[in-house]
């Protein structure tokens, strides 16, 4: 029995391993992806699109499945894993680059001047506990000094001075105007997006009023809504806009002639959005009279409030 014919044509199903183009294709294993630049074939493609998106695609994975084998691999629990090596494909960003950060006020003062930022250590010796331990924070050194077991007292100090809550209301006050700072900075710094005049600079007004918003929106930005902070030298309250609505009790004149002013109003509405009665003659629209005294809320409210308690939940 010959069986030439049957294996020929097994053989013919199985593609090849290496996949070879006129333009090799481009491997981005750090990405997982192919870039297939050859030319596509019209005839191909008008001849049957599925079979030939199905045959592009297939030697693309084939490529990259190829390129992944080549790559070191280390064990692992669910067997050995590829290392995948940086992307080389620069992707565009989703978004523009930011905008350079503002100079703060020392920053620029230590560039005219030529100062470096030197890096200080966080930590440092104590030599009574022999251990490193924070300069400020949590358990910092700059605490200790608070509970100093001998302290001098100035000579010109009251009878009732404490060195301990001086130093606490020193460190706070340092607090406070580091706070200060960082406040006028970042002011400054939305100062500096105001609207320049003719000579390229901000008004003077114009940044102070930036300059108050930021700092009483900064103020209002924490979880008590400012109500625990401490209030700077010179420091403004952002004030807010207050709803009015009319008194609750009136004069019968002047309901009078606001409800005489809503019957004009009715009054001068066109007669095509008039209601008509069966005889044809225009009459005046109950119904958006009603809604024009209510504000909107309906006749069925207004039966209801008139109604009192018995009627609820009738229709």
């Amino acid at each position: 029995m010959d069986v030439s014919a049957i294996l020929a044509a097994h053989e013919a199903k199985k593609q090849a391993v290496t996949v070879e183009k006129e333009i090799p294709l481009e491997l981005d294993t750090g990405l997982l992806a192919v870039t297939d630049l050859n030319p596509i074939d019209c005839e191909s493609y008008n001849e049957n699109l599925e079979d030939y998106l199905t045959s592009t695609a297939r030697d693309g994975v084939q490529a990259l499945i190829a390129a992944l084998f080549s790559l070191p691999t280390s064990s692992s629990a669910d067997g050995p894993l590829a290392q995948l090596p940086p992307p080389a494909t620069q992707l565009p960003r989703a978004k523009p680059l930011p905008k350079p950060k503002p100079l703060t006020k020392w920053e620029k003062f230590a560039r005219a001047k030529g100062i470096q930022k030197k890096r200080k250590d966080k930590k440092v010796w104590d030599e009574e506990k022999q251990e490193w331990v924070n300069k400020w924070g949590w358990k910092g050194a700059n605490k200790d000094k608070e509970v100093q077991w001998l302290t001098e007292v100035p000579a010109n100090a009251d009878v009732d001075f404490n060195p301990s809550q001086a130093a606490r209301a020193e460190r706070k006050e340092k607090m406070a105007k580091n706070e200060r700072k960082h406040l006028q900075n970042l002011a400054r710094a939305q100062a500096a997006q105001g609207t320049p005049n003719e000579s390229g600079k901000v008004p003077q007004s114009q940044r102070k009023q930036l300059i108050d918003y930021t700092l009483a929106t900064t103020r209002v930005s924490t979880a008590s809504m400012g109500k625990f902070d401490r209030t700077l030298e010179g420091e403004k309250k952002l004030k807010g806009v207050k709803r009015k609505f009319d008194a609750a009790e009136v004069s019968a004149e002047k309901e009078k002639s606001s409800n005489l002013t809503i019957l004009s109003k009715l009054d001068r509405e066109p007669a095509a959005k008039k209601s008509k009665n069966s005889s044809g003659d225009s009459v005046l629209n109950v119904r958006k009279a009603v809604r024009a005294v209510s504000g909107g809320r309906g006749s069925a409210t207004l039966a209801r409030k008139a109604g009192g308690k018995g009627n609820k939940g009738k229709r």
